[in-house]
């Protein structure tokens, strides 16, 4: 039998409070500086519907772009990392990584400043047999912190699909969605909302996990028959459920 892990109550607005962001964002830093969006535009070289929709994580920044803002000497926020091209997963240490993204449950673990894209760390966790059972749980949070922050969603669908990793994916966004919906984060559930509805017709038939693929028979059978509903709709073996999150 799966016993739901004890986590201990820790108030959510205080797990995604702007003072514990380490960088900032794009909008942030145009306001900061009193800049409309035409005036950013220009210093960027490019036009003020780009800018919006860059604002809005709808379209990504490319190199050149974060390399003018490092130029005019600005720190971005860690989803505007650029994107790696490799996909090595194995030697990652994933509380670490999460740690350097300012997840405050690892915030003892915090070495350095990120240098994964939030989008990327999420993929290769995903891609894991096994994740410690912290770490699967910090995932929704990820996808809640940064999920609005230069995103690429066509690329996370379609890197989940080569993968078969979209049960897990759509999982994880439900969650987020769940948590963003209690702490009040209106803007990102919404966002969500859309993203899981474009993942639910490419669900697989099988039974995944939720990253711990080492479950015995037993376990699987005793979650196949009360799992949560969320688990459930995208065929994933687990109990995890967004009212135990430790940010919920």
């Amino acid at each position: 039998m799966i016993f739901i892990t004890s986590i201990c109550n820790i108030v959510a607005s205080d797990l995604f409070r702007k003072d514990r962001m380490s960088s900032l964002g794009l909008k942030t830093i145009r306001k900061k500086q009193g800049w409309n969006q035409s005036e950013l535009a220009r210093r960027l070289g490019v036009s003020q519907p780009l800018v919006s929709l860059l604002e809005s994580g709808e379209r990504v920044l490319t190199p050149e772009h974060l390399q003018k803002f490092r130029q005019m000497g600005f720190e971005l926020d860690a989803g505007y990392l650029p994107m790696r091209q490799d996909f090595e997963t194995s030697k990652l240490n994933y509380a670490r990584e999460l740690a350097n993204l300012d997840y405050p449950r690892f915030a003892h673990l915090k070495v350095g400043e990120p240098t994964l894209h939030p989008m990327q760390l999420l993929m290769r966790a995903l891609s894991q047999p096994n994740l410690e059972r912290r770490v699967a749980e910090a995932l929704p949070w990820l996808v809640v912190r940064y999920c609005k922050t230069n995103w690429d969603w066509h690329w996370l669908r379609d890197n989940a699909k080569v993968r078969d990793l979209q049960n897990r994916l759509g999982f994880t966004l439900t969650l987020a969605r769940k948590v963003a919906m209690q702490t009040q984060f209106s803007s990102v559930a919404a966002l969500l909302r859309k993203q899981e509805t474009q993942l639910r017709d490419s669900v697989l038939a099988r039974q995944d996990t939720y990253c711990y693929e080492s479950m015995t028979k037993s376990e699987r059978k005793w979650l196949a028959a009360r799992r949560p509903e969320d688990a459930a709709a995208w065929h994933v073996l687990s109990d995890l459920d967004a009212n135990q999150l430790a940010y919920a």
